[in-house]
């Protein structure tokens, strides 16, 4: 079971909504610095506020990367990659181009990623030796088992870091089946994240439960708040009770 302080750190505290101001997002900021959480995820054109919003505190800084809808080119996902680094990402939540999977078009999925990975690595390099953590967004409400399959399989060989559910934006978003499938597809290395959804601490554990490594959501401080690792501990107790019986 998780302290409350290791709880905090599975969580992406995010704010991606297109009216935030700049207020808005330094109270973000402030919020989760004061959690603690793993990191925050804003779009691109705030993190040099967050930045240094940000500059003495554990909290990680993500943006995402052909967001949301994983349609822009190659060429425009890479520059948009490099240039997230530059200006502070420690983390980047990327959009597959999800047309081209479900196209059948495997090749250019697996070049994207590919170059996406390479280039971040190399960005990397020259930013202090950090080493950029990269979620691929694979939208799983839109694909089939077998797209999510080849898609996590895209991602695991590119040299991805996690493969996570969703923008957030779709009609549906992560689901436990989903998080289960994923983890059995990656298997213990890769980290998934479950977004899209999530607002309440049982929904965050239904998905750590299922094999989540992170959690994504505009709901960390509340999630956070609702989580006791002593109430967790005698629930877990009840239930091995019910299937001992």
């Amino acid at each position: 079971m998780f302290s409350k302080e290791q709880f905090a750190k599975l969580m992406d505290s995010t704010l991606l909504r297109p009216t935030a101001t700049r207020d808005d997002i330094l109270r973000f900021c402030e919020e989760a610095a004061n959690y603690h959480v793993a990191s925050v995820v804003v779009f691109p054109f705030w993190l040099p506020v967050v930045r240094r919003a940000l500059v003495d505190s554990d909290v990680k800084i993500a943006t995402v990367i052909g967001f949301p809808f994983g349609a822009s080119g190659r060429s425009v996902k890479v520059f948009e990659a490099r240039t997230a680094i530059t200006n502070g990402a420690n983390e980047l939540d990327i959009v597959i181009n999800i047309g081209a999977l479900k196209s059948g078009e495997q090749n250019i999925v697996e070049s994207e990623v590919t170059e996406i990975v390479n280039t971040s690595r190399m960005t990397g390099m020259t930013q202090d030796a950090k080493r950029t953590v990269l979620k691929f967004i694979i939208e799983g409400y839109y694909l089939t088992d077998d797209e999510k399959k080849l898609a996590c399989d895209i991602i695991s060989e590119a040299g991805g870091d996690f493969v996570k559910t969703s923008t957030g934006t779709a009609p549906g978003g992560a689901t436990v089946e989903d998080i289960r499938l994923i983890r059995n597809i990656v298997g213990p290395d890769i980290g998934v994240k479950a977004a899209g959804g999530i607002r309440t601490t049982e929904q965050a554990m239904e998905m750590l439960d299922a094999g989540a490594s992170r959690i994504g959501t505009s709901s960390a401080a509340a999630i956070i708040d609702g989580y006791n690792p002593d109430d967790y501990l005698e629930s877990a107790g009840r239930k091995r009770s019910r299937k001992e019986r």
